[in-house]
């Protein structure tokens, strides 16, 4: 997460190979956040449920990327948090989007912490995933994803990137921010232009030399281009409800095992009301599993984690967002994707 304020505290040298994991498609390399790329024809991670016995004590799988959303899962198990409710829960590191969502697809993993358009993509032709819980949520000052502008590249204003090719990978969450953070400022569909660059570790390169004069990022590497000369034109701070992640579960794995998903829910709670008394208390934490970069660390201010569940508003809008650019043609219930009865 980045504050506006903080990026002076912020190492210049930070190593990539840290925070290259996640916000790719399939063809990206791995950066530490949540998007994920569908193919218009055929569509990407249709695979089948995960086969979960039903069992007394279950072994709760979850493919978890090193991103801050999932400190309170670790917090849990570093903790000792899940063997105080008796559950069996195995973490099971990726270092990719594309991976996180294989593993949940195929099976060898029963949840994951991802985000509303990965969901509406695994539910298209059948209800396969629910949400149970939010995860993370942009709030006031600490952001998820920043349209940044290149160093001389003369973008000072919003209104600057009327026309302006900005650098994102198409079919991800990082696309649905970037047209809903435009829109909102009052942008009409064509003086949005982007341009297809997968690769964050390209995007990022081409925003440094200023052959690509906008990019969107997330964030730690948001920073990392703001410290090299970038600036910060639009975030998704004031609008939390494009850029909120999620914890899932299989369909079956809530409807065969609900007591040990209802207490899973509980523990994610508790350890979020542990950050809340004693954020630096569990500062080790990110040290240890490696969800903030080393240089980053000292100083580093852990964010305000939120309750509550995906809201119908933001569904429908992912899901008019996905039909609009031609990835989804059907409509999905919003009652069928969630499981809010674990909730208190």
């Amino acid at each position: 997460m980045m504050k506006r304020t903080t990026f002076l505290g912020i190492a210049l040298l930070l190593s990539l190979s840290l925070v290259l994991g996640a916000c790719t498609p399939k063809t990206e390399e791995a950066t530490p956040s949540r998007e994920v790329i569908v193919d218009k024809e055929t569509g990407e991670y249709e695979g089948g449920e995960a086969e979960t016995e039903s069992e007394e004590n279950p072994t709760i799988r979850i493919a978890v990327l090193p991103i801050v959303d999932t400190l309170p899962l670790f917090l849990a198990e570093e903790e000792g948090l899940f063997d105080e409710r008796d559950l069996n829960v195995e973490l099971i590191p990726v270092s990719s989007a594309p991976e996180l969502s294989q593993m949940v697809a195929s099976g060898q993993a029963d949840g994951m912490v991802t985000d509303g358009l990965t969901v509406a993509f695994f539910n298209k032709e059948e209800i396969q995933m629910q949400i149970v819980r939010y995860a993370q949520k942009p709030i006031a000052d600490t952001g998820h994803f920043f349209i940044l502008a290149a160093k001389d590249s003369g973008i000072a204003t919003v209104a600057d990137l009327k026309g302006v090719e900005i650098g994102i990978s198409e079919g991800t969450i990082i696309e649905y921010v970037t047209d809903r953070l435009l829109e909102k400022e009052g942008f009409s569909a064509d003086e949005i232009q982007t341009i297809a660059v997968p690769k964050i570790s390209d995007r990022m390169a081409l925003l440094g030399s200023g052959e690509l004069k906008t990019a969107v990022l997330p964030d730690p590497l948001a920073s990392l281009a703001v410290l090299q000369g970038a600036s910060i034109i639009l975030d998704d701070t004031q609008s939390p409800e494009y850029g909120a992640s999620v914890y899932v579960f299989s369909k079956k794995m809530i409807e065969e095992n609900s007591d040990a998903i209802r207490n899973f829910v509980e523990v994610i709670d508790t350890a979020i009301m542990f950050l809340e008394e004693e954020p630096e208390e569990y500062s080790y934490v990110l040290a240890e599993r490696q969800l903030v970069p080393a240089p980053l660390l000292e100083g580093y201010v852990i964010p305000p984690f939120p309750s509550g569940i995906y809201s119908e508003a933001e569904w429908e809008d992912t899901l008019a967002w996905a039909q609009a650019k031609g990835f989804l043609s059907v409509n999905i219930p919003y009652e069928d994707v969630i499981a809010g009865i674990f909730l208190p």
